[in-house]
């Protein structure tokens, strides 16, 4: 990723984005970003570069060094505490190397990484090897810096105290330690311990009272004191003094220049000021800008010709600043890691950076302009141009930007001005957190309507994975669906007649074998052709008929009087005229059902009543069940069923006799069915009926020539008075009780009379039990 401040680009090749303002822990990141799914991590590995694989610690890391042929680098951190090793030649892991305590600073002895001494944060001292842990030892104190001077062999020790303890790797003992003396105020312990390359010179950074002393290792005793301005590091307030100002000022970095003439010490309160040693008064002054502890200082020589000798680079725990001694007021670059940091290593000789923080991975940026790629890392300058494509994150990630009519909305205008607002082109930056807030305030009901509108959005999606009619969609139409399916099937039927058109006019072309003919063929078909193109488009994709099927206010209303008008068939079929009727079994079903759910409120004593009322037969067959009782016989239920089938067998209905019947004088009658209409008027009525017959039976003749006759039929029969020739007396006789005669040998009744029992001619009022109903078996007509 590249950042950009005044045209030098930073590029990360390790960890977290440089310019990252994010106040979330690594480890939560890392999580949110498995839970978005395998897109969201894959993106999220392509836009970042791995320089160093696993350059990372299980929780936060303290220190970071390189040995000094270049090939490896060593880093210690936690948790566990443990040391790790990067071959950087293979840009990988070598090992890692567990410890019982926490680490504080390192020194590697060797060239390699196979020899080195590390003080820990429970006052022991370790010695590794090539092979693991070799020895252990402890300080009187709670170290704090650690150094070698290798002229002596003699390892250096800060602590909280004014000694400077002193281990002597050659003789493997103790030496008398250095104590450290103040005529002005007491030592509470050094911070910082450092060695000049040039001359030796041994410098140690004391807490407390803002000095730094300086000691000759050959004779062992104090060469000078430099004491820092603290009237110019420390802002004075009216309680103050001189005294209690540099009380609480102490240095707690510093390094010496490889030219043995200049140093850098970084305070307590977030300065940096250069001194040459030949005089009491620093030549330049940073300030961090955070007014934090300086953690790390120190001095970039063998650059690029574009940074030039003499850069400086002075880092707290929020911003790592790069900057010439001669002009520190302009930074030649300045980055701002994604966490807090703990320590940074340059790579000399190179423009590559090392850090280790507080997050997982560790981070390494490669700034060009600094200096070249190490050589173990060569291709770093030819994928310079890749970085430069990949985009940044931004600086206000956690801001949100907001224009001035929002902010009215929002009630935070009185906010303008203050620290809360960032100005920025024609808006502000405000605090995500503070805008969720005010947004939440002035709309309360934003999550209710959020979460309706989501829920909506669901059941829609929902709504379309359902399983549709067979009935094709016309895809785009919310309203007016049934005109929309009806133009769609006007259109499909004049597609498929034109083209049968088409293949028809093939067809003549195929089979035409004159030029007259096929010319006139090719005018048919250019004739359809155009007429084709010709053709309006359709009303579903016409952008002026959109709003006929998507907006509500353009729906048909089917319920009214113009549409019946217009479509009386379609309202026939949604009122439901000519719907079948119930089967009989359909309406024995409802009737019994009707019948069970009524007697359900009704009291035992009524069903006791009900049960007695009912004939033996139905007892009968609803008690014996003939499953239960094998080979036996029940004779009621017999008998019920053979009066059944004869009443089935017996005709109610007097059919007319095939041939005409003859009177006794041989006169043949009018009755028969071979007889004519006019022989049967003639023979209907009989002397003696009067005018009750004459006006029963009435011929009108027309204008026309036709004729009209309406008659009501009589109640006995006139076969019967012809035959036996007799009067109103055998009127009389011939009457039968239940028999209705309608005239030409036609009545209706006559059977014998039967004996019913009382549910046979009510009906059954009870359910039937014990057995299963057959109305269910049976097949239903559609």
């Amino acid at each position: 990723m590249a950042f950009e401040p005044h045209d030098v680009k930073v590029y990360t090749v390790n960890g977290a984005t440089a310019g990252s303002s994010s106040s979330l822990p690594d480890w939560l990141t890392r999580k949110r970003t498995a839970a978005k799914g395998k897109r969201a991590a894959k993106e999220h590995v392509e836009g970042t570069i791995e320089l160093i694989q696993g350059f990372e610690f299980p929780e936060a890391s303290n220190k970071i060094k390189t040995t000094p042929d270049g090939t490896h680098a060593i880093a210690t951190g936690t948790y566990k505490p443990q040391i790790r090793v990067w071959d950087l030649n293979q840009l990988t892991l070598k090992f890692e190397r567990h410890t019982d305590s926490e680490n504080v600073d390192f020194v590697i002895l060797s060239d390699d990484w196979t020899k080195s001494i590390h003080l820990q944060n429970d006052r022991t001292i370790e010695l590794h090897t090539q092979g693991g842990f070799h020895y252990r030892t402890r300080i009187p104190r709670f170290g704090r810096s650690l150094a070698y001077h290798s002229p002596s062999c003699d390892a250096l020790f800060s602590a909280s105290g004014n000694e400077i303890y002193r281990l002597n790797l050659e003789q493997g003992r103790f030496m008398a330690p250095l104590v450290l003396e103040d005529e002005e105020d007491d030592i509470q312990g050094v911070n910082i311990i450092d060695i000049n390359p040039a001359h030796q010179l041994l410098g140690f950074g004391v807490d407390g009272n803002g000095m730094v002393q300086f000691w000759d290792p050959r004779s062992r005793k104090r060469a000078g004191i430099l004491r820092l301005p603290a009237n110019k590091l420390i802002t004075p307030s009216f309680d103050t003094n001189t005294e209690s100002m540099a009380a609480g000022l102490s240095v707690t970095a510093l390094a010496s220049r490889p030219d043995g003439l200049s140093y850098a010490v970084g305070t307590s309160t977030g300065h940096t000021l250069l001194y040459d040693i030949r005089t009491t008064k620093p030549f330049a002054l940073k300030d961090q800008g955070y007014g934090l502890p300086v953690k790390s200082v120190s001095w970039i020589e063998g650059g690029s010709r574009m940074a030039g000798d003499g850069m400086v680079l002075s880092a707290d725990k929020k911003v790592i600043k790069i900057w010439d001694r001669n002009s520190p007021s302009v930074n030649f670059t300045s980055i701002n890691p994604a966490s807090d940091l703990n320590d940074v290593h340059h790579v000399p000789g190179s423009g590559l950076l090392l850090t280790a923080n507080e997050g997982i991975q560790m981070s390494t940026y490669y700034i060009p302009q600094l200096g070249p790629a190490p050589r173990w890392a060569s291709f770093l300058e030819n994928i310079t141009e890749e970085l430069e494509d990949q985009t940044t994150r931004n600086v206000y990630e956690d801001f949100k930007f907001v224009e001035r009519n929002e902010l009215q909305k929002l009630g935070l205008d009185h906010l303008v001005g203050t620290p809360a607002l960032k100005p920025y082109m024609h808006g502000y930056f405000i605090s995500l957190k503070l805008y969720d807030t005010a947004r939440v305030i002035a709309n309360p009901f934003e999550y209710a309507e959020h979460r309706e509108r989501m829920i909506r959005q669901k059941m829609d999606k929902l709504a379309e994975t359902r399983i549709r009619s067979s009935t094709k969609q016309v895809p785009g139409v919310k309203v007016n669906k049934m005109l929309a399916e009806k133009i769609q099937r006007d259109e499909e039927r004049e597609r498929k007649r034109e083209e049968r058109k088409k293949r028809k006019v093939q067809k003549n072309l195929a089979e035409a074998g004159e030029g007259d003919a096929m010319n006139v063929d090719e005018e048919e078909e250019e004739d359809v052709i155009s007429s084709r193109k010709d053709a309006p488009t359709s009303v579903l994709t016409d952008p002026r008929f959109a709003k006929v099927f998507e907006d509500p206010e353009f729906e048909v209303d089917v319920s009214s009087r113009e549409y019946a008008l217009l479509n009386p068939s379609s309202v026939v079929q949604r009122k439901g005229f000519g719907e079948r009727g119930k089967t009989a079994v359909e309406e024995e079903e409802e009737e019994s059902d009707k019948m069970s759910s009524d007697g359900l409120g009704k009291s035992d004593s009524e069903d006791d009543s009900g049960n007695s009322s009912d004939s033996s037969d139905a007892g009968e067959l609803n008690k014996f069940d003939p499953r239960v009782r094998p080979g036996q016989k029940n004779v009621r239920a017999q008998e019920a069923y053979n009066r059944s089938k004869q009443q089935n067998r017996s005709s109610n209905v007097k059919l007319v006799p095939m041939r005409p019947q003859s009177s006794a004088n041989g006169t043949q009658l009018a009755t028969g069915k071979q007889a004519t209409f006019g022989q049967r008027r003639s023979h209907s009525s009989y002397p003696g009926e009067g005018k009750s017959a004459s006006r029963a039976n009435k011929v009108n003749i027309a204008e026309d020539g036709g004729m009209e006759m309406s008659w009501v039929p009589s109640a006995y029969s006139q076969d019967a008075r012809e035959l036996s020739g007799q009067g109103k007396a055998g009127k009389q006789q011939d009457r039968r009780k239940g028999v209705e005669k309608f005239g030409a040998g036609l009545e209706k009744g006559g059977e014998d009379p039967l004996e019913l029992s009382e549910s046979d001619r009510k009906g059954r009022v009870h359910r039937r039990q014990g057995i299963r109903s057959g109305s269910k078996n049976a097949f239903r007509r559609n």
